[in-house]
């Protein structure tokens, strides 16, 4: 979509050859779990790039930290979590460790995806945007969506909210277009 929709706004120039497209559409360090790339982002890193060692080292220590996280982490407390959500009645405690070892499986798995996206992205010469920013590190419910998936908020604000018409619709308008969206949904 966002090709698509960046050629139209003017933002990208359509690209000559076939190839670049199809490696963009088909870029798998993208598609793991993000960052998700726009097509102005990276279209000219499609026409010229270059792979030094440094780079690809760099990938390589990128991409080891983030299956890292993924594999030591992430998947140890998952059975945490899993056991104690499957437990009818869980104490206070067992609800608290159930919590906690969630939050924790969730946020080494999300980062260690990006990490590896990432890092798979400089391998190959991209350099793909940051998607995570220590969002436990949060002040408040807003700054935590900014953090979390970075790549994912900047999309939805530029090719939803801002074009939808963002702060300054009207109320009904806003209705409306909600009422809209969950009518096609539910039809799917």
């Amino acid at each position: 979509m966002s090709y698509t929709l960046d050629i139209y706004h003017g933002r990208a120039i359509p690209v000559k050859k076939i190839i670049d497209f199809a490696c963009y559409i088909s870029m798998f360090p993208q598609l793991v779990a993000g960052p998700i790339v726009r097509f102005s982002q990276i279209e000219s890193q499609l026409q010229k790039r270059s792979v030094t060692s440094d780079q690809f080292a760099d990938g390589v220590r990128r991409f080891i930290i983030g299956l890292s996280k993924k594999l030591l982490i992430a998947d140890t407390v998952a059975p945490v979590a899993d056991t104690m959500f499957g437990i009818s009645y869980p104490s206070f405690g067992a609800a608290w460790l159930g919590a906690l070892a969630f939050s924790l499986q969730i946020y080494f798995d999300f980062s260690g995806y990006s990490d590896m996206a990432i890092g798979l992205g400089r391998m190959f010469g991209f350099r793909l945007p940051e998607n995570f920013n220590s969002p436990y590190r949060a002040t408040s419910v807003g700054d935590f969506w900014r953090r979390w998936h970075m790549s994912l908020s900047f999309w939805l604000r530029d090719y939803l909210y801002i074009p939808l018409g963002g702060s300054r619709v009207t109320v009904l308008k806003a209705i409306t277009w909600i009422s809209l969206v969950n009518f096609s949904v539910s039809k799917i």
